[in-house]
């Protein structure tokens, strides 16, 4: 199995099982010895990957908004939330499969990362078929592959504004959704929200690790690069209550959580 191919197939898999499927059974080979790297593949430009006709993609302020005490804003809330972990599957990939020339260590990490999100996505689906719902049900946003797009061209970018933004925003609002699902006594949600957050403070550590190799192989000071590349991408703000512990977890440092708390 080659590395580039196989990521590439399952970055272009559109049926959601069929896709976590190939991203487990990656990773799983991985740890096995049986993939190897061909770097002279060409790395070819991904609009928009895989994905099923539906959700039905809206811009995000255009995305409903449902009360949790509703059976089907609880629901929405779980269809929001898988869509999210739908995504990351192909961000993930798209790390391992789209930066060249980097450690060994570094696509094992992003292909872990996509066998986790697989999972995860995994775990929502059976839950919101459980409600009587499906994936693509409701309307979704296309946030999180778009700043895919618009980090594709350096491994350093797409460390600092994905893990170490998108999902560590993540990890800030893991304790508020998990209080909504227990406020309607959905324990299923929240064991699957408890398994998530374990694994995403991981992500968010993965993410910080090549970030901070990458900040040390070009020279660069890591907070003030991290700062001027929030302004330079645009990215979402960084607005509190943040999830210091999880953070600090997931690789910030005590001056970066010193500078989160001063925001």
């Amino acid at each position: 199995m080659e590395l580039f191919a196989a990521c590439l197939e399952a970055l272009n898999e559109a049926d959601p099982a069929r896709k976590c499927a190939l991203a487990q059974s990656l990773y799983a080979a991985w740890g096995e010895g049986r993939v190897e790297i061909d770097e002279a593949a060409p790395v070819r430009p991904i609009a928009e990957p895989g994905r099923p006709d539906k959700p039905i993609l809206v811009p995000p302020l255009e995305v409903p908004r449902r009360k949790i005490t509703s059976a089907i804003g609880r629901a929405a809330l779980l269809h929001a939330i898988s869509h999210i972990e739908f995504n990351a599957i192909n961000l993930a990939l798209d790390a391992a499969y789209r930066f060249r020339n980097l450690p060994r260590e570094f696509y094992g990490d992003w292909l872990r990362v996509a066998s986790e999100e697989a999972l995860h996505f995994s775990l929502l689906a059976e839950h919101l078929q459980s409600l009587g719902q499906a994936y693509g049900d409701f309307p979704a946003h296309n946030g999180l592959w778009e700043m895919a797009v618009k980090t594709a061209h350096d491994a350093l970018v797409r460390m600092a504004l994905v893990p170490r933004v998108l999902e560590a925003r993540g990890l800030d609002a893991t304790p508020a959704i998990v209080g909504k699902f227990r406020s309607v006594k959905d324990a299923r949600a929240v064991e699957i929200l408890a398994i998530i957050e374990r694994d995403e403070i991981g992500h968010v550590a993965i993410g910080s690790r090549w970030y901070l190799y990458l900040c040390r192989q070009r020279g660069l000071e890591p907070l003030a690069t991290f700062r001027n590349l929030l302004k330079e991408y645009d990215a979402p703000p960084l607005k509190p209550p943040f999830n210091i512990a999880g953070r600090k977890a997931g690789g910030f440092s005590e001056e970066e959580l010193q500078w989160l708390n001063g925001l």
